[in-house]
Parts: C-alpha cells; structure tokens; sequence
C-alpha cells in the first residue's frame, strides 16, 4: 500500500507540473527513489511503476515512460517530467 501512496503523490506532483507548464500529454516520467521503508517494507521500483501505470490510465499521463532512477538515501522525489504542448 505504500507503493501506491507514493505513486499517487507522484502523479499528482507530475500533473500539477503539466498543468502550470500548460502539457496537453505527459510522455515521460522520472524519479530517483531511494532505500524508503515504510510499514516495514521497502518501496519496490516496480511496485511504484505499476501503481503509477494504474493511476494514470484515466489521466494525460496514460502511457508514459516512467524511469526510476536508483538513489542513496531515504527519499523519492520527482525529478522530471517531459510532455507536449
């Protein structure tokens, strides 16, 4: 469950960013994610891009990239969003 939060803050940072840059479509997603547990558990890259890819699906950002790029520490964050206009 706690991919699927960290998916949801995700997108919603993602779409707030496409919307304020004026993105009609989200073609690609980047984030570094590093070693963060929560509930015991740490949040698996492949968890969040699932979660991601099942948010999106009624969103501009259906069907884009996601990238997670691995990090040291224990945070995620958004670090790049690439769209059309």
């Amino acid at each position: 469950m706690h991919d699927f939060h960290a998916a949801n803050k995700i997108l919603h940072q993602a779409l707030e960013y496409a919307q304020k840059s004026h993105l009609k479509k989200i073609t690609k997603i980047v984030i570094e994610l590093g070693e963060i547990k929560e509930h015991g558990a740490i949040i698996a890259p492949l968890n969040l891009k699932f979660n991601l890819n099942l948010l999106n699906q009624k969103t501009i950002a259906k069907g884009a990239e996601i990238q997670i790029e691995k990090i040291k520490g224990d945070y995620f964050k958004l670090k790049e969003i690439q769209g059309m206009k």
